[in-house]
């Protein structure tokens, strides 16, 4: 009888990873880097170990939305005193923290559980072509 793999944090090998925010709809792209953050495309996946991979993400101003999304969505956060309900639309997150586009929707893939933080964490995005992780030799990934 075959027993269950269970993978142990001293096996834990990352891999550096490249994605182009200017290739595909966000809502791919992120949904794609979500499954890089959580490792689950590699067979020795277990739910409990974060065995993901570091994430590196450029051109996050220059993302991609399909139908109306440009102008109709918008970006809650709040300020932390009663009624500090702010709101932004894609083009004024875009202007000043294009950053926020992909962390956002990324972060709403995620599952939300205590792994969450520390996933978020080795994502890295770039809002130019430009990243400061060449060092690592990220490999460039397609986004299908």
């Amino acid at each position: 009888m075959a027993k269950t793999y269970s993978q142990k944090p001293s096996e834990i090998t990352r891999r550096w990873l490249l994605v182009d925010a200017s290739e595909a709809p966000v809502g791919r792209i992120a949904t794609q880097i979500a499954t890089y953050l959580t490792g689950k495309y590699k067979p020795t996946y277990t739910p409990h170990i974060d065995a993901g991979d570091y994430v590196v993400v450029i051109n996050a101003k220059d993302a991609v939305f399909t139908g109306d999304k440009e102008t109709d969505k918008k970006y809650y956060r709040h300020t932390g005193f009663p009624g500090g309900i702010k709101d932004a639309s894609v083009a004024e997150v875009r202007e000043k923290f294009p950053e926020r586009i992909i962390e956002a929707a990324v972060r709403g893939m995620l599952p939300k559980n205590k792994l969450q933080a520390e996933r978020m964490a080795r994502l890295r995005v770039f809002a130019g072509a430009e990243h400061a992780h060449t060092a690592q030799t990220p490999e460039k990934v397609e986004v299908k």
